[in-house]
């Protein structure tokens, strides 16, 4: 008998070995930063997930369009090039950055915890080091990329427009490594500090508010301890959210600018480099010993 409605599919599935090349522990930690970069930057992903970094990089380069903008136009007509914003100001200046930070360090570690993936990944050749290299690898890595390129168009832009562009090269040669510089130091910290947060929870949004409280209650703190009189000045160290633009003063200017919280106090270069490094290495001991387990 022949049934008139057959349910069943036979299936010629064959399987090979594969004999492509065998990568161990570097691979695996360069395809997770490769993947983790995607995800933050939305590729392979719909557009709605593009559209969130490209519309914030976009918005942190305006003010250097502005600033070339308005040298040109302005250009001959004054004895001084009119600068919207310093390379220095430009460094951390931007509100956009820091929200890019808020909600790239959760997306690309919360969804890890969330879907239950740690096992899947550490079944390769991968450690916990190796997990947090990549993952603070990558967040690092976007965060330089995003206040880097800025500072490319303000410079390039600047030295085009002016009335001797090898002499703007020359008069700024500093810049090419002050800039990168800051932006780094600002992105290590920014994504050591970030990561850290989101690897204690599962839901995005949790992480960013998590982050920005961090930031901000540090920030009010330290300015009622300082401005109440109820304490000495070298706590406004304790403001995690101005400590990478103190660094960055070190960086171009050598000091702590004279309009810093930290200014006039005994070693306060010191003790802003000294916060820096606390939290930084902090933040990576942490994320160390939050994947722990997988070494074991």
């Amino acid at each position: 008998m022949t049934a008139t409605n057959p349910t069943g599919r036979v299936y010629d599935r064959g399987y090979r070995p594969y004999d492509g090349e065998l990568g161990g522990r570097s691979a695996a930690r360069l395809a997770l930063f490769k993947a983790s970069v995607r995800r933050a930057l939305g590729i392979r992903r719909s557009w709605r997930q593009k559209l969130f970094p490209w519309v914030l990089l976009a918005i942190a380069t305006v003010p250097a369009i502005v600033n070339v903008g308005v040298a040109y136009i302005t250009r001959g007509r004054f004895e001084d090039t009119i600068e919207i914003i310093t390379y220095r100001e430009y460094v951390g200046v931007s509100t956009a950055l820091l929200v890019f930070v808020g909600l790239t360090a959760p997306d690309v570690i919360c969804p890890d915890r969330r879907n239950r993936v740690l096992p899947l990944l550490f079944s390769r050749p991968l450690t916990g080091s190796d997990y947090v290299a990549a993952k603070v690898g990558a967040v690092a890595a976007i965060v330089f990329a995003f206040g880097f390129l800025p500072q490319v168009v303000l410079f390039v832009g600047q030295m085009l427009v002016s009335d001797a562009a090898l002499d703007y090269l020359t008069d700024n040669a500093t810049v090419l490594w002050q800039v990168p510089l800051a932006v780094a130091v600002l992105a290590l910290y920014y994504a050591s500090l970030a990561v850290a947060i989101s690897s204690f929870a599962t839901r995005r949004i949790v992480a960013a508010a998590a982050l920005l409280i961090v930031l901000l209650v540090t920030s009010v703190t330290a300015a009622i301890v300082t401005e109440g009189g109820s304490g000495s000045t070298a706590w406004a160290a304790v403001n995690l959210l101005n400590n990478p633009l103190q660094i960055r003063d070190l960086i171009f200017e050598g000091q702590i600018s004279p309009d810093a919280d930290l200014a006039g106090v005994t070693g306060g270069g010191a003790l802003a480099l000294g916060v820096y490094l606390v939290v930084v290495g902090g933040s990576l001991a942490t994320l160390l010993w939050r994947y722990r387990w997988v070494e074991t």
